[in-house]
């Protein structure tokens, strides 16, 4: 498996996306720090970006790599591996190359202008998200045979979470929002691993209060130790869980 790994990650490289990928990462970060004078506005400046192009990257990516990586797989299933331990070798070389472009992309600059622990927090979620949406463009390409509909159906779930999904909370809380639904939101946040992220970065920033008694109860619950706790255990379930779920589908799959 570490061979394979190495092999998927020299392959990678080669190719100098990941490269470029970092490049541009080191320089929005660089540019943002460089034009605002308070750090926590180029944080914030910053997290949107985040939020935004890494998920993204991360499902386009990953898709079209497994699929020009196809030949490849069926030539590995003809040895004597396992397919669990090629796919997860396939997994392993994305999410490595992928989180470490973005922590010297977006690491480098934090480290230089914003080493705290808002920092870390950043470059920690930042690095969760990476995994967590290369787990899911690896279900959606396993899933899907064509190649088309495997690119499309990672488009989709990227703009379902990235975009969709705020429109639909709050539709649910308009229309609920003679009843206490404080509560109710935070068990909505965790169904997003990009609100999630969000979330916890904001209150790391200790912008809660711009959000009212709704920041407040986030502040309470995600500032504590179960609050923690449970952002971490939801993250590690948004990494686990699809990537089990494609093992699965890829051990009983005809290819």
């Amino acid at each position: 498996m570490r061979k394979l790994s190495r092999y998927v990650l020299y392959d990678i490289l080669r190719n100098r996306v990941i490269i470029v990928y970092t490049l541009f990462l080191l320089l929005v970060s660089l540019s943002l720090f460089q034009l605002e004078e308070n750090q926590s506005k180029a944080l914030m400046s910053l997290l949107t970006i985040v939020l935004i192009v890494i998920p993204l990257i991360s499902m386009i990516f990953t898709t079209i790599h497994y699929y020009n990586s196809y030949e490849f797989i069926e030539l590995m299933l003809s040895q004597p591996l396992s397919r669990t331990r090629i796919l997860l070798s396939e997994y392993v070389g994305v999410s490595v190359s992928l989180t470490a472009a973005y922590l010297v992309g977006v690491g480098i600059p934090v480290l230089i202008y914003a080493f705290d622990a808002t920092g870390i927090s950043f470059l920690l979620t930042g690095s969760a998200l990476t995994l967590a949406f290369t787990s899911i463009a690896f279900l959606a390409s396993v899933k899907a045979r064509d190649k088309a509909k495997g690119i499309g159906a990672a488009l989709l779930l990227w703009f379902y979470f990235a975009l969709i999904y705020d429109g639909l909370v709050l539709l649910i809380l308009f229309a609920f929002s003679d009843y206490p639904m404080e509560k109710f939101t935070l068990l909505l946040s965790a169904l997003n691993p990009i609100d999630l992220g969000r979330i916890f970065i904001m209150l790391k920033m200790d912008v809660s209060a711009l959000m009212g008694y709704t920041g407040a109860l986030y502040k309470s619950f995600f500032g504590s130790g179960w609050g923690i706790a449970f952002t971490t255990g939801i993250m590690l379930l948004w990494i686990a869980l699809p990537l089990l779920l494609t093992l699965k589908i890829f051990r009983k799959k005809d290819l």
